[in-house]
């Protein structure tokens, strides 16, 4: 009597293939783990370009003539606290003001973010509008 195969796998075949499907596994898991990083990277980065830019706002909407100086504090933002240094310099322009603000973690030199904007000399709220009308005319009426 010669014996017959039973047609299954070999334990070494098994073996194999586990080997194969943990391999993909871990390159899967790596991948998700970096986009998930990614994720929480870019909503940081996203905050601190929100918190810059609402600094930068402030400034302007305090109607003044800043100081060239340096200013910094903290802020809660998102459920979570922030650090904020903004730089006033001066641009070469007369009354013309460049605003740089760094946004980091509290306790940590790493900045996350830098926004730039500019301020310029305050005006009479709704001046600019009257003066673009007296150049091109009554709004509506077409020349």
């Amino acid at each position: 009597m010669k014996y017959k195969g039973s047609g299954g796998f070999t334990l070494i075949e098994v073996l194999v293939a586990l080997v194969i499907a943990t391999l993909a596994l871990g390159g899967v898991l790596a991948a998700v783990s970096q986009m998930a990083d990614s994720g929480l990277t870019m909503r940081e980065r996203t905050y601190a370009s929100w918190i810059g830019q609402n600094k930068i706002t402030e400034l302007r909407l305090a109607n003044v003539i800043p100081e060239v100086s340096e200013s910094n504090g903290e802020v809660e933002f998102g459920g979570q606290e922030w650090a904020w240094t903004a730089n006033i310099s001066e641009t070469g322009v007369e009354n013309l003001f460049r605003v740089d603000v760094d946004v980091a973690r509290p306790g940590t030199d790493a900045v996350i973010r830098t926004i730039v904007g500019f301020i310029g000399e305050p005006s009479v709220p709704g001046q600019s509008n009257r003066a673009y009308a007296i150049d091109r005319g009554p709004v509506g009426e077409e020349q």
